[in-house]
């Protein structure tokens, strides 16, 4: 009988042959296969041993993306490459908490402020930086409420108060720095600040304040948190894109006694001012608007968000020293940390270089960290000692590879040189008065202006100071040669010689002339003198290239300095005169200040739209200064102003 084929024994395994050329039938086209059946076609132990790894993957690349994406990275952490960054970016500090609510103004606290009665220089003396983080969340408190009594007290506090070379028209933070156990110490936090009753404005103070809350008006209105102002088109426009006219103007507002407006620009800086910007900044022009801004109204305030800001900007600025010759470049990109000299030249000039010294000096002692006046410092004894000099007068250029003069033989005291002159007198008073070689070189310099730069007009026989150019004299002043009146008055007001003030008096003359002799009342930025006398001709010349006005400080500037030295009341009304001026020909009826185009034109000024940022920062302070009687508001004896007319303390015994 047929038996029946017995069933084929059951298999525990499965059999797979794979190919990479041929499918199972022969062709050339792979049969696509299940990943789910081949998934399951694994062993419960591989299965897991994949997963696991998948999980390790997907963990170790969301750590790499947070390590990436974080703005302040650890301080041993380095942030992504950027396009452009060097090799050694600046280390910049992380930032420091500054108040609990960044984001408002001081606020006034329920009892009454606390009013000091002392007057003169302000205390500096040095004290250990606090370490504890408790104790230095109670110091940043204590100094905020202090801040906060001063600004929004019951009575007001008693306060205390370009590139200056030719117009040329052609987020945070990365490393934070070691502190190492030998750190220098820090001095007090608590700024050095005059709290008393002051007396209220007098009427000439009050035309400055009205003049101040109209140009603001406008800044507010058509150019808020941008670099500046164009009053005409109701615009604005951009240079560093750092709200470089409201830093500016701090603290102008605070020594006027604009409360509601230091508020508001108080809170822009608070939450909007980050200098982690891909951006080029001239370095002088930096620092003596922004940093010495920033410096001034920190000392004026107490209020430790400024001394963070400045801080944070003078770590992004210490690129521009690495040059071969350790004289610096003019621009530095604030984000990358590259610097550069200009396009069309590798020279700075003598006045970017050597006018940044009372900033970063100052920024030096307030922080303990001594590179920055190591730096600047660095770069005056450098041109101390270069030749090329005559008799004291520098020439305008310097090489940053050579560190040499370069177009030598061309003496000014206008633009490009100007205020080298200016702060080798002011570092030496920033100093007390230590430093013989800055009053040696300052003193060898003016010698060297009456020796060759000084001449008098015909017929009114003004004491002028023109150029040389190889040999030959050149009867131009720039207005910008107006700085020196005051610089000679404030020097023989510390001791130097006595003929100073009289030199200081008739330059003042002169530069009042070269306004009143306009028919605006308002100085050109340029002017020629007349050497013989001609027939109804007077002194001042003006060729139709100079004939404009960027509203510039300088001969207000030397006004307040000789009327604050001498008590000569006639200097007074001579500013006066020319803030009548500015509001007859410059003021915008929608808000604001324009620059003018013609200065002999009084039918026709021909507006030029744009607010400089220095006509708040230094123009309108100084004018309010010249018109107050009180010696004290903002003493020569305590206070230097840099050349933005932003004041910095004259140090104390050490």
């Amino acid at each position: 009988m047929y038996a029946p084929t017995p069933p084929a024994p059951r298999r525990d395994f499965i059999s797979v042959t794979l190919s990479l050329d041929q499918s199972v039938d022969g062709s050339k086209t792979r049969r696509r296969r299940s990943c789910w059946r081949t998934w399951k076609q694994l062993s419960r132990l591989q299965r897991n041993v994949i997963l696991l790894f998948l999980a390790f993957l997907l963990c170790c690349g969301l750590l790499s993306y947070l390590s990436v994406a974080d703005p302040w990275p650890a301080p041993h952490g380095r942030p992504a490459e950027e396009k452009g960054r060097p090799a050694h970016p600046p280390v910049l500090p992380a930032p420091r908490k500054a108040d609990a609510d960044p984001g408002q103004g001081p606020r006034p606290p329920p009892q009454k402020p606390h009013r000091h009665g002392r007057r003169g220089p302000p205390d500096l003396q040095i004290r250990a930086p606090r370490r504890d983080a408790e104790d230095g969340r109670q110091e940043d408190g204590r100094r905020d409420q202090a801040a906060a009594e001063a600004l929004q007290g019951e009575s007001p506090p008693r306060t205390v108060v370009s590139w200056r070379g030719a117009v040329i028209e052609p987020e945070p933070g990365t490393e934070a720095p070691s502190r190492k156990a030998e750190a220098p110490d820090r001095p007090s936090l608590q700024a050095p600040r005059i709290q008393n009753q002051r007396a209220a404005p007098n009427e000439r103070q009050r035309a400055v304040i009205d003049a101040f809350r109209h140009a603001w008006a406008g800044y507010r209105k058509f150019a808020w948190g941008h670099d500046e102002l164009k009053p005409v088109s109701k615009s604005f426009s951009e240079w560093f894109g750092l709200g470089l006219t409201l830093v500016d103007a701090l603290d102008t507002m605070w020594i006027l006694g604009l409360k509601k407006e230091f508020g508001e620009a108080r809170r822009w800086v608070s939450t909007k001012l980050q200098f982690q910007k891909d951006v080029d900044v001239n370095l002088f022009e930096s620092t003596i608007r922004i940093l010495g801004g920033l410096l001034s109204t920190y000392h004026l305030t107490g209020d430790a968000l400024f001394l963070q800001k400045a801080e944070d900007f003078g770590n992004r600025l210490m690129p521009a020293f690495r040059t071969p010759s350790k004289i610096p470049y003019s621009d530095v990109n604030i984000g990358t940390g590259v610097a550069h000299p200009p396009w069309w030249t590798s020279d700075s000039t003598v006045a970017e270089v050597t006018s940044i010294q009372l900033e970063f000096r100052e920024l030096s002692r307030l922080t303990g960290d001594k590179k920055f006046q190591e730096a600047a410092e660095e770069v005056s004894r450098r041109v101390h000692d270069l030749s090329g000099k005559k008799d004291g007068l520098v020439p305008m250029f310097i090489n940053t590879h050579s560190g040499l003069f370069t177009h030598g033989g061309v003496f000014t005291l206008g633009a490009r040189a100007d205020s080298y002159y200016e702060y080798l007198l002011k570092q030496w008073i920033q100093g007390r008065r230590q430093d013989a070689r800055l009053r040696d070189d300052y003193l060898e310099a003016i010698e060297g202006v009456r020796r060759h730069l000084l001449h008098r007009s015909e017929p009114s026989k003004l004491t002028f100071v023109g150029e040389l150019a190889h040999g030959r004299f050149s009867a131009k002043m720039d207005h910008l040669v107006c700085f020196l009146p005051g610089t000679l008055a404030l020097g023989a007001h510390y001791g130097l010689p006595a003929d100073h003030m009289e030199l200081a008096r008739a330059l003042m003359e002169t530069c009042y002339q070269m306004n009143r002799q306009m028919a605006t009342g308002l100085s050109p930025e340029i002017a020629h003198f007349s050497l013989h006398a001609q027939k109804d001709q007077k002194d001042v010349q003006v060729k139709p290239a100079d004939r404009h006005n960027l509203l510039r400080p300088e001969t207000v500037e030397s006004l307040f300095y000789l009327h604050r030295l001498t008590g000569d009341r006639k200097y007074q009304d001579w500013g006066w005169e020319i803030l009548q001026s500015f509001n007859t020909y410059t003021r915008v009826p929608s808000g604001g200040y324009s620059s003018i185009s013609n200065v002999q034109d009084p039918h026709n000024p021909q507006p030029r739209d744009k607010m400089e940022s220095f006509f708040l920062g230094e123009t309108l302070k100084y004018l309010f200064l010249l018109f107050s009687d009180d010696i004290d508001l903002l003493s020569l004896d305590a206070y230097v102003f840099n050349t933005e007319a932003h004041p910095l303390p004259i140090w104390g015994p050490a």
